[in-house]
């Protein structure tokens, strides 16, 4: 399973971190070197000027210091990739809904999709497309103001099944006087795998892969009740 790499991201920014840690450390030993060197080589009839042994402890400090905060700054970036890998992962086996027009028709599911229409369309249409750009299933009829769910079994409008695989689905609508509704789809599915390889986890629904920003709503599968199909007419 994807989630197996995890490290991949986290090891690359840690050793990143350890390599800047690292030269600052070693600048930090090398200034050491130099300003006790300096101390035991002094001429004792001219010693070293008060205000500029100060200035060099000052600065001593101020290495000191950089390299605490690197320190905290490491463990906190840690700590948070953690709880992020956390979150993501917690979204295996949760049903998310992300922007978007795709969905999956498998043996065991149906396709469905969300959409949310901005006013009453007294006539509207439902397209289904497959991979290949071809309409093969639409549906004509009113579609109420606000969010609603569409289920399409994978029975074609010329009344065969049509093959599992990853469909499309455009709604356009018109209000009464024939304006344009806008309409909005987005993907609904299960989330199987979680991929950190990328700058941000990527989830696997089915052989579909989106990004964990895409996802505007996440909720537990209900098993027993599902959206009763022709839901937009």
């Amino acid at each position: 399973m994807a989630v197996s790499s995890v490290s991949t991201a986290s090891s690359t920014s840690s050793s990143q971190l350890a390599s800047s840690s690292a030269t600052i450390a070693g600048n930090f030993d090398t200034f050491l070197s130099i300003l006790t060197t300096q101390l035991k080589n002094q001429n004792p009839l001219d010693p070293l000027d008060t205000n500029q042994f100060t200035q060099q402890l000052v600065q001593f400090s101020g290495v000191e210091q950089q390299l605490k905060t690197n320190e905290f700054l490491e463990t906190l970036m840690l700590a948070g990739q953690n709880t992020a890998k956390s979150d993501a992962v917690s979204y295996i086996g949760k049903e998310v809904t992300s922007s978007g027009k795709t969905g999956e028709l498998t043996d065991a599911d149906a396709v469905f999709w969300a959409y949310s229409a901005d006013a009453n369309a007294a006539n509207a249409t439902v397209s289904i497309k497959d991979s290949n750009g071809q309409i093969v299933y639409s549906q004509t009829g009113p579609i109420s103001a606000g969010p609603g769910t569409f289920r399409w079994d994978g029975v074609g409008s010329d009344g065969n099944a049509k093959p599992n695989g990853v469909y499309t689905i455009d709604i356009t609508g018109a209000d009464a006087n024939g304006k344009t509704v806008k309409m909005s789809t987005a993907s609904i599915g299960v989330v199987t795998a979680v991929d950190f390889t990328g700058n941000v986890p990527i989830l696997t629904i089915g052989s579909r892969k989106i990004a964990i920003t895409d996802v505007t709503d996440v909720r537990i599968p209900d098993v027993t009740a599902k959206p009763a199909a022709d839901t937009a007419a």
